[in-house]
């Protein structure tokens, strides 16, 4: 029987080595709410969080592997929104998100078709809460100075990375010239938008 007294059957620590730069793996994306509202710049229901020190704001991300050798293991980034440096990390953060959204929903970068265009689209940033797409990992150091497994760049419909990922045939990644990218189930049933904050942020 366990107990909180008698630590014999417990098992002993796994030392986890940071997971190999440049691994491609499945990810899923779930997002630390921070209880920051900006209406006008559509970021609502509390997902986003501002930083007391520089007043940049962000979403703070945990990331999940879904599959294979690193099955479960979590890694943390903060996607940029808006810095008052100026417009770069916000950009940055813009692209991750296409190209997260792009991988997620299987529409190749250059398909501009309206299916396509609108599995860009998000009603909120609700959307982005769970979403599950192939991201490459990668390592830098953080504010102490210790390396550790972070998501920079998502993996794209089109490439070989992510068609092995996916488990599909490269072809069948990449629309033919002329036709739009299938749909993912995302795309095909959207959430429903949020209406106010959902309880955690009241």
């Amino acid at each position: 029987m366990t107990t909180w007294n008698d630590f014999n059957d417990a098992e002993q620590q796994h030392d986890f080595d940071l997971i190999p730069k440049g691994t491609v793996a499945r990810l899923r994306m779930t997002i630390k709410p921070g209880g920051y509202d900006d209406p006008s710049q559509g970021w609502t229901g509390g997902y986003a969080t501002q930083s007391f020190d520089t007043g940049s704001v962000y979403l703070a991300c945990e990331f999940v592997v879904l599959e294979g050798e690193y099955a479960k293991r979590k890694l943390w980034s903060n996607v940029g929104l808006y810095s008052p440096k100026g417009p770069t990390w916000g950009q940055m953060g813009r692209s991750f998100v296409r190209a997260a959204l792009n991988s997620a929903r299987n529409v190749h970068p250059q398909d501009m078709s309206p299916q396509a265009t609108a599995a860009r689209r998000i009603q909120g940033l609700h959307e982005l809460d769970g979403l599950e797409f192939v991201g490459r990992i990668d390592v830098e150091k953080d504010a102490k100075g210790e390396l550790r497994n972070v998501v920079k760049l998502a993996v794209e419909p089109g490439t070989p990375e992510y068609a092995q990922a996916m488990g599909q045939a490269s072809r069948s990644s990449q629309p033919a010239a002329g036709t739009a990218a299938r749909p993912a189930p995302a795309a095909q049933h959207r959430a429903a938008p949020v209406t106010g904050k959902p309880a955690w942020a009241q």
